[in-house]
């Protein structure tokens, strides 16, 4: 039966310290991993030793087998768990592991490779009798190919990278003339992603759900399911919003879902913890989708519906014990539903975001795993996802809405994430009704647009602003703080928007802006107690210099004073102009100086947080100057290319 004692956890961030906090409590001592990114990491800090494994880039890295068995061998680790993402999926490094007398928390390398494969694992689930989407999965990959096999399948249908997950490397195709593009670029995402630009073509389903089944195994030939998670609330085909159990699921669809999910794992002969996906119609028809070997970003619902530490039964199974419980010994209690956290811009196509957080609060009552500690900067290097926030509740409602409160009060200032986009879908009438698909977010919230500031919002920063400047230079604003007729005028910028705000001080701390008065009972620096309109609140804010960021109504807005700023002269930028849109790195420059293009024409790709973005020309015209070459390491709004 193998023993460990020291587990040396081969990830970073919430799923690094979510490891931790179980394998500590079961008395196992604890190795962190880091890059020279994340020296001052909360998974760094939890961890009982932890050793710097290279630089910031991921294969550098947290992709750097080698500087990872080092690690273990200097702290003496017998154990190693992968975490999700990274490694975790890697064949080589389970054998890797193995061959270094480490016991690797997680399936064989054959399952491994085996259901990595989107091409092999379908084949071999074919092989199983479990239902499978219509497409192709052979081995001939050229262009003609795979062209010829599109049009047997038929349109719409989706390109997969066959070793990919995440949403990397997969494109949905309308049409034959688009088909070329889109094969190109899933390519080249794969590659860069996953060392493989293997694709599989598969018909696309209108308006499924996306539903898995939690699997376990051990050694001793047991394997069951621990119910099931909806996943279909997704964008860029990643998940956003899970929950447990499915909505629509009845007992006989789980169980069919179950036993399918079970043939799946008995084909491979698992042990430890996987997911089994699926795609659900409208009919009531499933097929498999993939199956992921490792703990799932959404494991936490099922933890909290079933009454059970997934990390402590990975644990066990590793170390030779047979499952703690029997199928029949399953049970399902209450509702489960959580959310996922990204630094990204909903309004910019969920671009991921970069920037320093500032300070980060999560919210009472309710679970909340991250990896957070403010002040941190979130690098282009890793996946945007700061954390999950999680609710269980009795029914599925009340689950609802705890979490939408629990979202609203969480404090992330200093990063645009998507927390207001989360406030609005789990509040959407349709998300209510449970009445939804994996085409959610697409076709409600396909258009987002930049919000608008509200006059209580700008009332709520010109107050701000006064009360520290006031604060500041008291002496020499006490002669006219009390003057009525004498306005202090702010110009407030909010992104493009710019405001000027006309604030009359009526007494101490009393002021009249526009329509709304505002009376600061307090404010210490990180939260405000105002009176607005005679409605008294508390307000989560973070004032450096002249920039404000503040929380209200569930949404982070970052608002500019400009008041002593001369207005810029400067044109602004035309559409010729190409910036990059977040920090990152040109993994492709298509064009030369000189070069005429047209509008729409793809000039340049930028790869940042794990996706890569490709940027095109807005207007037609001759390249005059490209300023960055294949390689370079770039700054969010970075001027990288002109066209003129």
């Amino acid at each position: 039966m193998p023993s460990f004692n020291k587990i040396l956890i081969a990830n970073r961030g919430e799923i690094a310290c979510r490891i931790q906090r179980s394998a500590q409590a079961l008395g196992y001592r604890t190795v962190a991993v880091y890059s020279e990114a994340d020296a001052d990491a909360l998974h760094v800090q939890m961890a009982d030793e932890a050793v710097n494994i290279g630089p910031a880039p991921v294969q550098q890295s947290y992709l750097n087998i080698s500087a990872i068995l080092d690690a273990a061998r200097l702290t003496g680790a017998d154990a190693v768990h992968p975490g999700y993402g990274f490694l975790s999926e890697n064949p080589e490094f389970a054998k890797a592991c193995i061959a270094a007398g480490l016991v690797f928390i997680g399936p064989s390398a054959h399952a491994i490779e085996l259901m990595g494969s989107k091409r092999l694992s379908k084949i071999a689930m074919l092989a199983a009798g479990v239902p499978c989407i219509a497409g192709y999965q052979g081995s001939a990959q050229d262009d003609a190919t795979l062209q010829s096999e599109a049009g047997r399948i038929g349109y719409p249908l989706m390109i997969k990278a066959s070793a990919g997950g995440g949403g990397r490397g997969m494109r949905l195709v309308n049409a034959p003339g688009q088909l070329l593009e889109h094969l190109h670029t899933a390519r080249s995402e794969a590659l860069n992603a996953f060392g493989s630009d293997e694709l599989i073509l598969e018909q696309a389903l209108i308006a499924p759900r996306h539903v898995e089944i939690q699997l376990f195994g051990d050694a001793h030939g047991n394997l069951i399911y621990l119910g099931e998670r909806d996943c279909s609330v997704q964008r860029r085909h990643q998940k956003v919003i899970e929950e447990a159990p499915c909505p629509v699921m009845t007992a006989e669809l789980r169980q069919a879902m179950g036993e399918a999910a079970l043939k799946a794992g008995r084909a491979v002969e698992y042990v430890g913890a996987g997911t089994v996906e699926f795609l659900l119609d409208q009919s009531g028809r499933f097929y498999f989708l993939e199956m992921n070997t490792r703990l799932q970003v959404e494991h936490p619902v099922t933890e909290l519906i079933t009454g059970l530490d997934l990390v402590d039964w990975q644990l066990q199974i590793a170390a030779g014990q047979p499952l703690p419980l029997r199928q029949e010994q399953v049970t399902l209690t209450g509702h489960a539903m959580e959310v996922r956290l990204y630094a990204e811009d909903p309004v910019q196509g969920f671009l991921p975001q970069t920037g320093e957080v500032l300070r980060w609060e999560p919210a009472a009552g309710v679970r909340v795993d991250h990896g957070l500690l403010a002040p941190q900067r979130i690098s282009p290097f890793y996946d945007p996802m700061l954390g999950k926030i999680i609710a269980h509740g009795a029914t599925r409602e009340e689950a609802r809405r705890k979490l939408l409160r629990a979202v609203q009060d969480c404090v992330l200032l200093g990063v645009a994430s998507n927390q207001r986009l989360l406030v609005d879908l789990l509040s959407h009438p349709q998300f209510v009704a449970a009445d939804f698909s994996t085409g959610f977010i697409a076709e409600h919230f396909g258009d987002i647009a930049r919000p608008v500031i509200s006059d209580e919002q700008l009332a709520v920063a010109a107050a701000l602003f006064y009360r520290h400047s006031a604060a500041a230079h008291r002496p020499a604003l006490a002669g006219w703080r009390n003057n009525a007729s004498v306005p202090w005028t702010y110009r407030l910028s909010v992104g493009e928007q710019c405001h000027e705000v006309s604030a009359r001080v009526l007494a101490d701390d009393h002021l009249q802006i526009g329509d709304i008065a505002v009376q600061l009972l307090d404010s210490d620096g990180r939260w405000a107690s105002l009176v607005i309109n005679g409605v008294r609140r508390r307000l989560a804010y973070h004032l450096q210099g002249t920039q404000l960021w503040l929380l209200h109504a569930g949404s982070s807005l970052c608002v500019n004073n400009q008041t002593q700023t001369v207005a810029s002269r400067e044109a602004p930028a035309s559409n010729g102009t190409v910036k990059a849109p977040m920090d990152g790195a040109i993994t492709l420059v298509q064009v030369c100086e000189g070069d005429v293009v047209s509008k729409g024409q793809l000039l340049l790709v930028l790869e940042a947080m794990k996706m890569e973005h490709p940027l095109k020309a807005g207007i037609d015209g001759v390249v005059k100057a490209i300023q960055v070459a294949a390689g370079d390491q770039v700054r969010n709004r970075q001027v990288l290319l002109q066209i003129e």
